[in-house]
């Protein structure tokens, strides 16, 4: 909890004198963190009451790692429509304290009617269903990483702040988190298919926590990764401040994109374990022998009955407004 304080102090700090937030975005920071407060408070308090909670053993996991707007999202829906598979639901990221009865599917579509009324482009920049198997962005943001907020807010201090700290708290908590999903929903003899963008960035503490992992890289050209980046950054910011510069978003995505470059190619030359690499154009092109090869690579059984339920995911993705997302580039700018 010592870490979970600064982190606090930290942003409150940064947000207070960097920011700019309008009223919506106060407002919604304000949300945010109190949420996180409490869920890290309810979670302390499940664990000691259910200590065993965090005994719970777990296959080693699919990691799914890449720059934002890569392909991951694809490919990790992809993998987490195997049934041998499993991965976390969206209702469970944002709201990892368990209920019974389980109303957070409730909640969590409740929140997402709200996003879609405030930004009618949420589905286009990235596909959301209540119960849909979704990143772990949530588990992140409930112990206070960077990632989550640095994307809807210009913090540079609180994001240097987080930059240079060793992230293994965090990640501490992450693993807490996925121990206690993993015993609600009993499925922790199940590979879970783990993916945040953040993963690029702090590798090498991930692997260290999973050090039998499987690791699936999505590579995409840079130039498109930047441009589709800084879209979504200016989507979010543009919601919650009246004082957004498409300069900096750019800058910034540029050196954020270099940074978790850097990070994940050092991390990956130090693995000996199955390593997968996924081309953004070839996956475009025949998701199927791209998988098929993904597969054949980790060491992984691609069942007919796992690729007929990623036939079915795939066809929902192509009924998606995701699609539209790269015309949507400078839409937001503002001086």
């Amino acid at each position: 909890m010592a870490d979970f304080r600064l982190r606090l102090e930290v942003l409150t700090e940064s947000l207070t004198a960097e920011a700019k937030l309008n009223p919506l975005g106060l407002t919604m920071a304000h949300g945010q963190l109190v949420r996180a407060i409490r869920q890290r408070l309810e979670l302390g308090a499940l664990w000691q009451i259910e200590p065993d909670v965090l005994k719970t053993p777990l296959a080693p996991p699919v990691i799914v790692v890449g720059h934002m707007r890569s392909g991951t999202t694809r490919v990790h829906r992809l993998l987490a429509a195997d049934p041998a598979l499993s991965a976390t639901r969206f209702c469970d990221s944002w709201h990892p304290v368990p209920r019974s009865p389980d109303t957070r599917p409730a909640w969590s579509a409740l929140s997402l009617l709200f996003a879609r009324a405030l930004d009618p482009w949420l589905d286009s920049i990235h596909p959301f269903g209540a119960t849909r198997a979704d990143e772990e962005l949530g588990w992140l943001a409930t112990a206070l990483d960077h990632c989550a907020y640095e994307a809807q807010w210009r913090i540079p201090g609180f994001t240097a702040f987080s930059e240079e700290r060793d992230p293994a708290p965090v990640y501490r908590e992450f693993v807490r988190m996925l121990q206690t999903d993993a015993n609600w929903h009993a499925n922790a003899d199940r590979p879970r298919v783990l993916k945040v963008p953040q993963f690029a960035e702090d590798l090498p503490i991930l692997l260290a926590q999973f050090p039998d992992a499987r690791v699936l890289r999505t590579q995409r050209e840079a130039g498109e990764i930047a441009s589709s980046a800084a879209s979504l950054m200016a989507n979010q910011m543009t919601l919650q401040s009246d004082h957004v510069s498409m300069d900096w978003i750019e800058a910034e995505t540029l050196r954020k994109i270099a940074l978790r470059e850097r990070r994940m190619t050092t991390a990956l030359a130090d693995f000996d374990g199955p390593l997968a690499s996924l081309d953004f154009t070839a996956l475009d092109a025949d998701w199927i022998s791209v998988i098929r090869q993904a597969y054949a690579t980790l060491g992984l059984q691609l069942t007919p009955e796992a690729l007929d339920a990623m036939r079915v995911e795939d066809g929902r993705a192509d009924a998606s407004i995701h699609r539209a997302h790269r015309l949507q580039h400078r839409r937001f700018a503002r001086a």
